[in-house]
């Protein structure tokens, strides 16, 4: 094996891994929205913010600015000490996970630029997402910030652009893994690789949704299935709203917007997989199993956690089921623009 394939593999791995920690970011950052926890740092410190509190005055302190917060006022006020260390660790384990993987990304970017194992096409690519994480550390602040005054809770659409930007670098990590491995996928035309790609940006649509139906709790109501309590569209769906401003602040009409798309995506699903049954690209062919059997699991575990009325656990299996989704998405996406 020669230098260069040896470094592209070594590359491609590092990217992996830190697509890895991604999924990680994501799965930590659903258990901080779903157990209140983010709000609980009310202070933006990038690098001084690693060192968590260690002594009983700086809890103390940093009780106390959370007691400032309109959450806390309104929402928490019964909350002690002790309460506020339990939300404080979700919050602080975000950040710090956001910052590791500055560091596993950062450092060896330098060290394989140096030593001239990128490609020339991936320099350019490798350096704007060294960008993106840097803004979505501050898209991350941005969010936090919306929720410190007179709500109770982060925006929905500042919760939506930073799950977002979390998956499209999340995506990057692994579109670029694999173009380090072998090589940039050449532009093919043709009628799978359409309809992978507009499979792969339903999928990211649909995760989305679900940004708003959990910015907004909107998990905690309709706990019913199939019919949202009887109906098949919930009779407050507008909520005395305009419609363009309902179907992403109307509780009801997220929730059911959620789940009528996420029914689309499945019938998406299917229809590719029949598309693969018919093409005789061998490469692509494991995709009629997995694309289907993740979605199915998907369905599933956001019926399971509807019904339960979104416990934890049953939730971050949910987000973690949409990770999956999207990533076997963006490389049925890849090996479509490859296969022969």
């Amino acid at each position: 094996m020669s230098y260069r394939s040896t470094s592209s593999q070594a590359v491609s791995n590092w990217l992996f891994i830190v697509a890895l920690m991604v999924c990680g970011m994501i799965l930590v950052g659903g258990a901080t929205r779903l157990t209140d926890s983010g709000l609980s740092i009310t202070e933006w410190k990038p690098l001084s913010g690693a060192i968590p509190p260690l002594t009983a005055a700086d809890w103390e302190a940093s009780f106390r600015l959370y007691q400032q917060t309109t959450e806390f006022q309104e929402q928490n006020s019964t909350m002690t000490l002790v309460d506020y260390e339990t939300i404080f660790w979700w919050e602080w384990a975000h950040r710090q996970l956001g910052r590791m993987i500055g560091l596993v990304y950062g450092l060896p970017l330098l060290v394989f630029w140096l030593r001239g194992s990128i490609s020339g096409h991936l320099k350019p690519r490798l350096l704007a997402l060294l960008g993106l994480g840097a803004l979505q550390g501050g898209i991350g602040w941005w969010m936090v910030a919306s929720g410190l005054v007179d709500r109770l809770d982060v925006s929905q659409y500042r919760l939506a652009v930073h799950l977002g930007m979390a998956f499209l670098i999340l995506g990057a990590c692994v579109w670029f893994g694999l173009t380090a491995r072998t090589g940039p996928p050449p532009v093919r035309q043709g009628r799978l690789v359409g309809a992978a790609a507009a499979l792969l940006v339903l999928v990211f649509l649909q995760i989305m949704l679900g940004a708003f139906v959990a910015g907004l709790d909107a998990g905690r109501i309709y706990n019913t299935w199939p019919l949202m309590n009887g109906q098949l569209v919930p009779e407050d769906y507008l909520a005395g709203l305009p419609f363009l401003q309902a179907i992403f602040e109307s509780h009801a009409a997220v929730q059911m917007n959620h789940r009528w798309t996420g029914y689309l995506v499945a019938l998406a699903v299917l229809g590719f997989a029949v598309a693969i049954w018919r093409e005789p690209r061998v490469a692509l062919k494991p995709f009629m199993v997995i694309l289907p059997a993740l979605v199915i699991a998907q369905i599933g575990l956001g019926i399971a956690a509807l019904l339960a009325v979104v416990p934890l656990g049953l939730s971050l299996a949910h987000q973690g089921g949409a990770i999956l989704l999207f990533i076997a998405t963006l490389i049925a996406t890849w090996t479509a623009r490859r296969a022969m």
